[in-house]
């Protein structure tokens, strides 16, 4: 009987795993395999790819447009995560001060990040016109309008904005679990100390929150190489490319050039781009701290 058990339980457990194992062939293996392929032939959705080796290689080395989009995303990078950082921060250091109502807050900030994409695009699209709220506002009490989606100078501060209000409670609250693990003894023994708020923030919380900010800069790095509803749907890459990114670079090149072998090189080129950052931001700022 006991034999019987072992192997029903060793035939489950098999099956389990072999259900997963298929499920990754068919939905990550054969994409993969795939891309990979496509990106050395020629096609054009008709019709069997022909082997083209490195010429889109070739090709995309030399456009302008890729490089620039590429160029975008540290455009992007360097002004979302500090906002966004700084944003999440705020947010989590907030929560710790709320009594009741503490996880109605939390969820309201969540709803941005499950909206719709779309939706909310064009809803800040009007926010940011003319003669929207946003600037009926500053014109009333400045004297002056902002051309937020019309100026090269102002698009991408804008749709930074936009994105760093879909993130910044997601973020918030994972920040938020780093300054729930901390101990408040150590609080306590920097009181005694007379450490004042300003060293208590940069010599002990942050350092604490090194762990749950790395992971926020690890979500950062891949918003900025995945965007690609907002600029899409507010500014259309413009305006003069200057919120023109990878993706839409990519899409374009897929869906409205018939190139869809090159689009497939691009999201390599992404890809690797993607990771090679996070490597690097990982090795310079993650550190392993222990509580001792």
């Amino acid at each position: 009987m006991k034999l019987f058990d072992r192997v029903t339980e060793a035939q489950v457990g098999a099956a389990i795993a072999i259900g997963f194992l298929l499920y990754n062939l068919v939905f990550w293996a054969y994409p993969f395999l795939w891309l990979a392929i496509l990106s050395l032939s020629d096609w054009r959705f008709f019709g069997t790819p022909s082997y083209a080796g490195l010429d889109n290689l070739f090709f995309i080395l030399q456009d302008p447009e890729f490089w620039n989009s590429m160029w975008n995303v540290a455009r992007f990078l360097l002004l979302y995560i500090p906002i966004v950082l700084t944003c999440s921060l705020a947010f989590a250091f907030g929560l710790q001060f709320i009594g009741r109502g503490k996880a109605f807050i939390a969820l309201c900030f969540l709803l941005a990040n499950i909206s719709s994409g779309v939706a909310y695009s064009l809803v800040f699209t009007k926010i940011y016109s003319s003669t929207g709220p946003l600037n009926s506002f500053l014109f009333e009490y400045f004297g002056f309008k902002i051309p937020w989606l019309t100026s090269p100078t102002f698009a991408m501060l804008a749709i930074t904005l936009v994105v760093t209000w879909k993130f910044v409670g997601y973020y918030g609250l994972i920040l938020y679990s780093g300054l729930l693990a901390i101990p408040k003894e150590i609080y306590d023994a920097a009181t005694l100390d007379n450490a004042s708020g300003f060293k208590r923030l940069f010599k002990i919380t942050l350092p604490m929150l090194n762990a749950q900010i790395i992971m926020v800069l690890v979500f950062a790095i891949t918003v900025g190489f995945g965007i690609f509803t907002e600029p899409f749907m507010m500014t259309g890459g413009g305006p003069l490319d200057s919120t023109n990114m990878p993706q839409i670079v990519m899409y374009e090149t897929a869906f409205k050039r018939l190139e869809p072998s090159r689009a497939a090189l691009m999201a390599i080129i992404i890809a690797t781009a993607s990771y090679l950052l996070i490597k690097l931001v990982r090795k310079i700022f993650e550190k392993n701290v222990e509580i001792v």
